[in-house]
């Protein structure tokens, strides 16, 4: 016969036996660490992943930042007129498709790259963790973004397909 206690730690529904659970705090907690990094650049956590991406390559559409961040436009879109208002980027509409609208750093936004460089380092330092344990930590988790990511690719095209 099973008892209360044991049954409880068997339930699935539990709190510590979800894989979402950790992640979230993880990324709440995160995003914690980075505010103290990231105010004096004047950019939120959400921002200064936008700015990683627009480092890279800029200028880029709104959907292929949003692809590159698993954000949709609807959540993408304030934050970018937030930025724009920072005077960190400007958007305009692709004049070859005026579908797309096109995001382009301004000079204030190339400039802020050089101040942000010291932001990982110091992220490590206030996380205790050498370079080889946030490799590991980071390829863990880029691993289930892979297979998160395929499920929403292959969910879509189940739904396409089942609509023919």
């Amino acid at each position: 016969m099973n008892s209360p206690r044991r049954a409880l730690e068997d339930d699935p529904l539990r709190l510590d036996r979800q894989l979402c659970f950790p992640l979230y705090a993880a990324t709440n907690l995160l995003a914690r660490v980075y505010r103290p990094l990231l105010e004096p650049l004047g950019l939120t956590y959400s921002q200064y992943l936008a700015m990683l991406v627009l480092w890279e390559r800029s200028p880029m559409s709104v959907g292929d930042l949003g692809d590159c961040l698993y954000l949709e436009n609807g959540t993408l879109t304030p934050l970018l007129k937030r930025m724009e208002r920072g005077g960190f980027i400007t958007r305009r509409r692709d004049p070859e498709d005026e579908r797309r609208v096109l995001i382009t750093l301004t000079a204030h936004g190339l400039d802020l790259r050089s101040d942000a460089k010291a932001v990982p380092e110091r992220l490590s330092r206030r996380l205790d963790l050498d370079e080889s344990a946030i490799v590991e930590l980071r390829d863990s988790v880029k691993s289930l973004v892979r297979i998160l990511s395929s499920q929403k690719n292959s969910a879509s095209s189940t739904r396409s397909h089942s609509a023919i």
